[in-house]
């Protein structure tokens, strides 16, 4: 399958996701990114799928909530295309066009290996649905973070301070195919996605993070030559304690949640 032709040729902005199943450090590892591209003089959105505006937030809750149980696959791929939509008219897209470097805590890939792989629904409507939402708007690089643990790892690992969501519920065969998904997308999106695993050190991770895009901030080279400054994300600890969406405070608006 070819990747999806971008129809917003307009925009001057760098447009980031990073994808992997649960525990990998996504959220982690956008706050460093961010802060050092903050540092550098960019504007940096931070943002996560589902969610990012009053409207994704509110459908987040409803779609992730374990009392919701009897939600159907369609109705919930309905739900994440609706978030997606109002992410990309809201913030995505006005970002963009203004130049900013929008990161985000997953996105469309998350779709195909969820609703796709793991529900099981059709992937030629689902990448249909998704170029709907999104206005062809696609991401210009891809972090596919692995753990190189099992499902259940992951999940224990995402879920050791917080009770399981709804999808977190889900079984061990979801999950595997969920994993098998996000196993194949460097192949298949090998222009877009660059796989990055996750060390026991966040300076390791996130030195290899900073690598994945340095081709796109010219910026990065004093950093990655530093040791130094990797050596800090060893002793950092990450807290959500500003709003999703707010662009100043970047790092620190996604919650900590893998």
């Amino acid at each position: 399958m070819t990747q999806p032709t971008r129809a917003v040729a307009s925009r001057d902005g760098i447009f980031i996701t990073f994808e992997g199943g649960d525990g990998a450090g996504k959220s982690t590892h956008i706050r460093f990114l961010a802060e050092a591209l903050m540092d550098a003089g960019y504007e940096v959105v931070c943002l996560r799928e589902p969610g990012g505006t009053a409207v994704g937030e509110a459908l987040r809750a409803i779609v992730l909530d374990p009392h919701n149980a009897n939600l159907s696959a369609r109705a919930e791929l309905l739900i994440y295309e609706a978030c997606r939509a109002q992410l990309i008219d809201e913030v995505i897209a006005p970002a963009l066009e203004r130049g900013a470097v929008v990161l985000c805590d997953r996105f469309t890939d998350s779709t195909l290996a969820y609703q796709g792989a793991g529900r099981e629904l059709d992937e030629a409507f689902i990448v249909a649905a998704n170029a709907f939402a999104c206005k062809h708007i696609t991401p210009d690089r891809t972090i596919l973070m692995t753990t190189g643990a099992d499902a259940a790892a992951n999940l224990a690992r995402a879920t050791d301070k917080r009770d399981a969501d709804r999808l977190e519920l889900e079984g061990a065969a979801f999950h595997n195919r969920v994993n098998a998904a996000y196993e194949q997308l460097p192949e298949r999106f090998p222009d877009r996605v660059v796989a990055v695993v996750s060390d026991k050190e966040k300076a390791v991770t996130a030195r290899h993070v900073f690598e994945a895009v340095s081709d796109m901030f010219g910026e990065l080279a004093p950093l990655l030559a530093s040791d130094e400054y990797f050596a800090r994300f060893n002793t950092r600890h990450v807290s959500a304690e500003a709003p999703l969406g707010a662009t100043k405070a970047c790092p620190r608006n996604l919650q900590d949640e893998d």
